[in-house]
């Protein structure tokens, strides 16, 4: 049994979307097809069971940075000297701990409410991904 597990998602670090209720009264999740694509590639690396007890997780959001982080001319595909390291625009950091939480709620832990110790981090990078660490915390 394992005390730790660490994978990378590739693709665009998404947000949780707040549920909605249509005109007629049903309530639905937009956030379901991302999930559903999120999952596809997380699943491989699930545990047999879903963990018990405390949970520490780190999640490394990698955003694509932007043309207008890169020089021109001579010099274009290397990255400006003053360009940010960090990505301080939205999806909220919030939201994206979410949608993991959510998203791995009785495949990974049994609830996310066993989370007491997380670190999120949102940063650019020349390839979108994110990088998830889950450890039982003993």
């Amino acid at each position: 049994m394992t005390n730790s597990i660490s994978f990378t998602v590739p693709g665009d670090p998404k947000a949780l979307k707040r549920h909605r209720t249509t005109k007629s009264g049903h309530n639905y999740d937009p956030s379901a097809g991302d999930k559903a694509d999120f999952m596809d590639k997380a699943l491989r690396y699930r545990p047999d069971a879903p963990w018990e007890g405390p949970i520490r997780l780190t999640i490394i959001c990698y955003f694509l940075r932007p043309k207008s982080h890169y020089k021109t001319g001579r010099k274009a595909g290397s990255i400006k000297q003053n360009v940010p390291c960090f990505h301080y625009q939205k999806p909220d950091l919030s939201n994206i701990l979410k949608f993991i939480e959510d998203a791995f709620n009785s495949i990974f832990w049994r609830d996310d409410a066993q989370i007491c110790d997380s670190h999120v981090i949102k940063q650019w990078s020349t390839t979108p991904k994110i990088e998830i660490h889950m450890e039982k915390i003993v």
